[in-house]
């Protein structure tokens, strides 16, 4: 089961690394598996079996999403904007009060950190104002070599840290359409010297997150989630009517009862009645196995 979740929350993630506006770390930190995935990732050979049995279904997820998914959610965010971005708001706004809670149990909740979420917000924004005005490069022929093994390595830091999304850093680049035509017809001239890149990167931004969770954990942390507020001004759908208003308001409360759904399953998986059931299947096949 938490196989299945698991790769699911990575169709999510994948198709979030190619929708514009979209940050993969912000769908990490809304399914709760940040800091597990940075731990699975940098302690891999520490648990190789455990750590394989938490990355496949995800990395598994991600393939699917970044092939196939990806292009249903840029259909859906094409033909419903307003409902597809009001969800993703919905499951943000849903997310945050439980981040808060888990970073005040951690550490003791001191205003100074509210500074930090304030200035990861503010750049949060900033990014936003920049993908506005970006122009938007299509131009396969003579890439670089090096050149895309570099942009892979930048990419990483939108891939691994909440809020920044990776689709204003390749188009800041110069390779974003680039990227998406690499992925959709599998050219693979392009798409490997930006995986090998990414992957490069991802290992250093990874490690420098931990090495900051580790040190100064509330401090980090309500910077991510001063990223993750900043990503719903990206999502914001503008010049609305009043029925899309209404329309966008009615898919935020149905994102922000979504984004519960994960501990709903979770609260039934640790009740008595789930518990009861399993030992009663448990029973079942073992009376089964001994009438066989």
């Amino acid at each position: 089961m938490n196989g299945f979740l698991n790769m699911v929350k990575g169709i999510f993630i994948g198709a979030g690394a190619i929708v514009p506006g979209v940050s993969s770390g912000v769908l990490c930190v809304i399914f709760g598996i940040y800091e597990k995935l940075l731990d699975s990732v940098l302690n891999f050979f520490k648990d190789i079996r455990h750590n394989i049995k938490f990355l496949f279904p995800i990395a598994l997820g991600v393939g699917i999403g970044v092939l196939l998914f990806s292009n249903i959610l840029n259909y859906l965010l094409y033909e419903f904007p307003i409902q597809t971005k009001s969800i993703f708001i919905g499951l943000i706004i849903g997310t945050i009060p439980s981040l808060i809670k888990e970073v005040n149990e951690k550490e003791k909740f001191k205003s100074q950190n509210v500074v930090y979420l304030l200035i990861a917000l503010a750049i949060g924004i900033i990014t936003v104002v920049l993908e506005n005005r970006m122009s938007i490069v299509s131009n396969i022929d003579g890439m670089n070599i090096m050149y895309l093994v570099m942009c892979g390595a930048i990419m990483s830091i939108g891939i691994v840290v909440p809020g920044v999304s990776s689709t204003i850093i390749l188009m800041l680049l110069g390779v974003y359409s680039v990227y998406l035509q690499s992925v959709a017809n599998l050219y693979l001239p392009v798409l490997i010297p930006l995986g090998i890149g990414l992957i490069l990167g991802s290992i250093i931004v990874m490690k420098l997150t931990k090495k900051l969770l580790e040190n100064y954990y509330a401090k980090t942390f309500y910077s991510i989630i001063g990223f993750t507020i900043g990503s719903i001004f990206v999502l914001l759908p503008q010049g609305m009517t009043l029925i899309e208003t209404i329309l966008c308001v009615l898919c935020i409360i149905l994102g922000i009862y979504m984004s519960h759904i994960p501990d709903v399953i979770k609260n039934f998986r640790s009740s008595k009645m789930f518990k009861t059931v399993k030992v009663l299947n448990k029973m079942h096949s073992q009376s089964k196995t001994q009438k066989d």
